[in-house]
């Protein structure tokens, strides 16, 4: 099982390219960022589309364009996965994303993976003009099914209810064929089940909101219903708690990677808590 990193990078906490370097060094498996593009004050939606959650924390609104910074951080890396975790596909132009993708990918010598949600807040989506926010997973799912054929076919084309394009070129096709691996980051309902098994090569929720080991043997019995090979899937885990008995139950579970939650902090804060993970980095990253 790797180790990874997800955080927000921000303009007041520890800058992409250092934090980059610094995780390789201590041998991080892959570092993952998040993205909003803005939050409208007028936010009603309440955080992760749960009630009685708590004040939306400021990085939400200061955090970088995510592809901008992880390009900074492929730059000046060799070995460390650059990552989104994840990116609101509802919001995204699929024929810049795809390209996004693709150039990434290739920037990046293949180290590039698709991490793809649907959104919570939506307010941020409505600035975007989603175009049915209430039904924004099958513009989801339409978006990715978009990008795959951009990635893959020479002259491509899609006519579908929320995407349409004729045929087109569109290059650079990305490195890794037939294209970065798509995560999806997504709780665990029937529904998400269907995309992942659809169109998705993981699923990567987030701990502590539902009991991971019963799920994915959920969505392996799902896959193998539909007609899908469960062990093309793959189960990371984002935001897991660095503890180092309960990463081995994760590994046991089958996870294949997870991401440490790494808050928005100063240079020297972060650095101090990449040491202090250091050693579980040393014991799974193998």
């Amino acid at each position: 099982m790797r180790i990874g990193l997800v955080i927000f990078p921000t303009d007041k906490g520890i800058q992409p390219v250092e934090l980059g370097r610094e995780a390789e060094a201590r041998g991080f498996d892959s570092l993952w960022f998040p993205e909003h593009s803005h939050i409208p004050v007028s936010r009603r939606t309440p955080w992760g589309g749960r009630e009685g959650a708590p004040p939306l924390p400021e990085e939400y609104w200061r955090t970088h364009d995510q592809f901008v910074a992880l390009a900074a951080v492929a730059a000046v890396t060799e070995r460390l996965k650059v990552a989104t975790g994840i990116t609101l596909v509802a919001q995204r132009d699929p024929l810049w994303l795809a390209k996004e993708v693709a150039t990434l990918d290739v920037l990046s010598n293949g180290r590039f993976l698709l991490g793809i949600g649907y959104g919570w807040n939506h307010e941020e989506m409505e600035s975007h003009g989603v175009p049915d926010i209430h039904r924004r997973r099958r513009v989801v799912r339409e978006r990715i099914l978009a990008c795959k054929a951009l990635w893959t076919e020479d002259e491509a084309e899609f006519h579908g209810e929320y995407v349409n394009f004729e045929k087109s070129w569109a290059w650079p096709k990305p490195l890794q064929q037939p294209h970065p691996p798509i995560v999806v980051g997504a709780s665990p309902t029937d529904l998400h089940f269907r995309h992942i098994i659809e169109y998705g090569d993981a699923c990567m929720p987030i701990e502590g909101r539902f009991e991971v080991d019963g799920k994915w043997a959920e969505l392996q019995q799902a896959a193998a219903a539909a007609g899908r090979d469960p062990a093309t899937l793959q189960l990371g885990v984002f935001g897991a708690r660095p503890d180092a008995a309960h990463l081995a139950h994760l590994r046991d579970v089958g996870a294949s990677w997870v991401a440490l939650g790494l808050p928005p902090l100063d240079r020297d804060a972060a650095l101090a808590t990449l040491d202090r993970y250091a050693p579980l980095v040393e014991e799974f990253n193998r």
